[in-house]
């Protein structure tokens, strides 16, 4: 299995509040694609960090930070640019979830959109 469709499985192993989503999803697409997926789980997040009780954004956070700690290119694909890259701008609600990105998930961000 690749690993950019493994982070996907194991994000749901982590967060069961995402299983719906990710049924839904292979439904849809006919399998597994992590860009496409982490897109939901971007809305996913925000809701949650918003006051949303399907899934819990702490645990999306810290599973995030440890799988970018591994350094696997394609999870680091995936995670920084239809993870990090997708979060909420400055005048976007949710925004201040940026403050709670570990010290990995905070360089990647900075690096990819540094005005925030």
């Amino acid at each position: 299995m690749e690993r950019d469709v493994q982070l996907v499985r194991d994000l749901v192993a982590a967060e069961p509040g995402f299983e719906g989503v990710f049924d839904a999803h292979v439904f849809n697409e006919d399998g597994v694609l992590p860009h496409v997926f982490f897109w939901d789980v971007v809305q996913e997040t925000v809701a949650s960090f918003l006051g949303g009780d399907t899934t819990d954004w702490r645990v999306t956070l810290r599973f995030l930070e440890e799988q970018l700690r591994f350094d696997v290119p394609e999870v680091a694909q995936v995670v920084t640019t239809s993870f990090l890259f997708n979060l909420p701008w400055p005048d976007q609600p949710g925004h201040n979830l940026v403050d709670h990105l570990g010290p990995t998930m905070s360089a990647r961000f900075a690096a990819i959109r540094p005005s925030g």
